[in-house]
């Protein structure tokens, strides 16, 4: 069965669309929002893919722009219709727009190529990680919302990674197998998890003794659909929020670093035998605190 899309893709690609339509037509933004009686901060939105928008609204915009091809309005419809569905994440109640757009994103990947310089990968911790990450590093306090998000973490792992997988490639240095989270035992654990993953996840570790390489610069996903879907996104991540990049020379100069990462990383099973010494050591450690 394939995995649901989410609503994030197709109200990127309905919103595409009628940007580029309002655009032939030769409305502006305020007119169109004159005519549906809204602001001109709802059309950007619709039009950027944030929000959905209601059949009604929708006929009315086509009619506005002229829009006569039934076969593009059928279409058009559909994206409509799916952009209103629900994610598998909505049954935890609301959670941030910036991060509902990523879960959908991630959703509707057939390919995702991951780098981690600072912490493992969302998709490939356990359940112990995650709640010391909660606590640690995305500072939540509270005990309640601490457990709900470690819980859309296993769910998001379990949509993703259950039937339909996209292709994963995980990249990380060696800083990350080296930094403790959550003591000795979550971090044996947690390495000894990235042992057994199935054949079409690939883990590699950047080790600490190849030195500088593009990577230093900070994390990235690279999220690749099918062709009839949408074209590659990169997300980024920091501190002043997140940012995703479509332009066809952000993307080639994202792809080419992350070549340079994989060329820079010990090759998998390399990488394999690392991650399994590293996880010894946690282990000694381990027995030497009891």
């Amino acid at each position: 069965m394939p995995r649901p899309i989410g609503p994030t893709i197709p109200r990127w690609q309905l919103g595409e669309q009628l940007s580029a339509l309002r655009e032939g037509a030769r409305v502006s933004q305020s007119q169109i929002a004159d005519r549906l009686g809204c602001s001109v901060s709802k059309i950007q939105k619709i039009e950027a893919g944030e929000v959905g928008v209601v059949r009604a609204e929708l006929e009315l915009m086509l009619t506005t722009y002229d829009a006569a091809d039934d076969q593009l309005r059928t279409e058009l419809y559909a994206l409509q219709k799916l952009g209103k569905q629900r994610g598998w994440w909505s049954k935890f109640g609301a959670v941030p727009a910036p991060f509902a757009t990523f879960l959908g994103i991630e959703s509707a990947a057939t390919r995702i190529r991951a780098y981690e310089p600072m912490v493992i990968h969302g998709l490939l911790q356990t359940e112990e990680y995650a709640r010391a990450i909660a606590g640690t590093v995305a500072l939540i306090a509270d005990d309640g919302q601490r457990e709900r998000q470690v819980r859309i973490r296993m769910e998001r792992q379990e949509k993703l990674l259950g039937d339909d997988p996209p292709e994963i490639w995980a990249i990380l240095d060696e800083s990350v197998l080296r930094r403790e989270v959550g003591g000795s035992q979550v971090m044996t654990a947690q390495l000894k998890h990235l042992l057994t993953m199935p054949q079409w996840i690939t883990v590699q570790v950047v080790p600490f003794k190849n030195g500088g390489y593009p990577g230093t610069r900070g994390a990235m996903t690279i999220f690749d659909f099918d062709d009839r879907l949408h074209s590659p996104v990169v997300y980024v991540e920091c501190q002043a929020g997140n940012l995703y990049l479509e332009k066809g020379d952000d993307l080639d100069r994202c792809n080419l670093a992350y070549n340079h990462m994989t060329a820079s990383a010990l090759s998998k099973q390399e990488s394999a035998r690392l991650i399994e010494a590293v996880a010894h050591q946690y282990e000694d450690f381990a027995r030497s605190e009891r």
